[in-house]
């Protein structure tokens, strides 16, 4: 690996462009490094995922919404999207903006926490989508997953955005902007351009994701893919971006990150070295934000120690993150709320420990619903329930050391005679360190689960074959790539005539 340093510079030194690393993000990404099997496997895994929450959501509206967007933009030989025929294309952007929104609708998806927080398969529907559009085969596709998987991971290991309340898909942008030059094998100095406009276009606030959470958590990724597309459309036509976009005197580090004064390290492979960080990453067993897992896991285990109806307090002891963003180190009275969101449910743990602790069970819906989360034995349970910050779940959050990293918790329980129930867990099974890290067969079962009686067992059959020869695919393969479904059960699957895009559409 080598190690870039990255800080201010004033506009009178005049920084090289090799020097900058927007251009090192470039160098690497069109080094066509080796692709271990190892690392393909797991992008195969991702890919299945992917389908997999992307169809148990297919419906819900903020899916079918973005989807009615996309379809109002048809493009012969385009893209094609997630649940429709091969038929029904649309321009790549679109795509990535309606099979984007599709696999993070239900949070349920891969994640990978460091510095800062990510979830590196929202990489994977702008990448699929024009490679269909494109031509690109399954062996430049592949690449192209490990290196944006790569370059999200380097990112997120050094730079903290949420410390500054900056949305974490500042690092997202970057790295579909990379895995797209890969793909298409763009010049350096054209893929240099595209991801200094992707990073300047790439942050937002953090308020996405807390208060009363809406849908736009779903629809973020799906702007990053399609933001990414045509940031690396308008490089190709020869147009230049906004320059050192992360240490410019007027850039993002000086002024929406920590100052002319910081300094940052980011790692990436070196030349011809194997990119590896995808295998760093977790996909979730649980349709919940990615700090709950663990938690979940932990409720489970201990539910049938504990007489619920004789608790008087639940202590979680976690670390910063958990604490302060799904937590009640929040602040957000919504996490209390029967009536909130979904978006906000999922990203209050005091609600899915209730649930979890009253159910044993968690499920994409059921565990959501408003009838749930108004269960009057619910409520006062989730009412008992409180974070706090520990410095030990603190720093083994941030081990550098990835087999030490912690991502759980010690939950402690309080009856009403004064005993205490103490257990700890700290990280989910399915996680890498877990009791049960997740490989082919267990990513194979969640698409079966989620989605198997949607499709046709011929179609799943045909999806998850070629999935698995995601290497060797043709052109032609990676065009039909997305699962599809029987006729009528999405919808919408025409423009609705509800927005601005298909206004003039009978």
């Amino acid at each position: 690996m080598i190690e870039h340093h990255l800080r201010v510079h004033p506009s009178s030194s005049r920084l090289p462009r090799e020097g900058q690393l927007a251009w090192k993000i470039a160098e690497f990404a069109l080094g066509k490094p080796p692709i271990d099997e190892d690392v393909a496997e797991m992008a195969a895994c991702r890919v299945v995922d992917n389908a997999a929450v992307a169809l148990a959501a297919i419906n819900r509206g903020p899916v079918a919404s973005a989807r009615a967007m996309a379809l109002a933009h048809p493009r012969s030989g385009g893209a094609t999207l997630i649940g429709l025929p091969e038929a029904t294309s649309v321009h790549a952007e679109w795509a990535a903006w309606a099979n984007g929104a599709a696999v993070r609708e239900l949070d349920f998806h891969d994640t990978f926490l460091a510095a800062d927080y990510a979830h590196p398969g929202d990489t994977i529907p702008p990448l699929i989508a024009t490679a269909q559009q494109c031509g690109r085969d399954g062996t430049q596709l592949l690449g192209a997953i490990a290196v944006a998987y790569e370059v999200h991971v380097a990112l997120t290991k050094a730079i903290s955005l949420h410390k500054h309340k900056k949305d974490h898909v500042g690092h997202l942008l970057p790295a579909v902007t990379a895995g797209l030059g890969a793909l298409l094998d763009l010049p350096v100095e054209v893929l240099y351009h595209a991801i200094n406009q992707s990073v300047h276009l790439a942050f937002s606030t953090r308020q996405s994701r807390k208060g009363e959470i809406t849908s736009w958590k779903a629809f973020v990724p799906a702007y990053a893919g399609k933001t990414a597309i045509e940031a690396a459309d308008r490089a190709m036509r020869g147009e230049g971006a906004p320059n050192p976009v992360y240490e410019g005197e007027d850039s993002v580090i000086a002024w929406m990150l920590d100052g002319p004064s910081a300094s940052y390290t980011v790692w990436l492979p070196a030349p011809d070295e194997p990119p590896r960080g995808i295998l760093e990453t977790f996909t979730k067993a649980h349709s919940a934000e990615y700090q709950a897992q663990a938690l979940i896991d932990l409720a489970f285990a201990v539910r049938e120690k504990v007489d619920l109806a004789r608790v008087k307090e639940v202590v979680l002891h976690t670390s910063n993150h958990t604490h302060a963003v799904i937590g009640t180190g929040s602040n957000d009275p919504q996490k209390f709320d029967p009536e909130a969101s979904r978006e906000t449910l999922d990203h209050s743990i005091m609600y899915i420990l209730a649930v979890a602790l009253e159910d044993g069970r968690w499920h994409h819906e059921d565990s959501y619903t408003r009838e749930r989360a108004a269960r009057p034995s619910t409520v006062a349970l989730w009412r008992k329930i409180r974070t706090v910050e520990d410095d030990s779940w603190e720093r083994r959050y941030h081990d550098s050391d990835p087999g030490k990293r912690a991502f759980g918790g010690r939950l402690e329980i309080v009856l009403d005679d004064g005993t205490r129930v103490i257990e700890e867990k700290a990280v989910a099974d399915a996680h890498p360190n877990g009791a049960a890290p997740w490989i082919w067969p267990d990513y194979v079962r969640k698409f079966e689960n989620l989605a198997g009686d949607m499709m046709a067992p011929d179609e799943a059959a045909r999806f998850l074959t070629s999935v698995c020869r995601l290497g060797e695919l043709t052109a032609d393969e990676v065009r039909v790539l997305n699962p599809r479904l029987p006729e009528g059960v999405v919808s919408p699957t025409r423009p609705t005539g509800e927005g601005v895009f298909d206004w003039s559409l009978p």
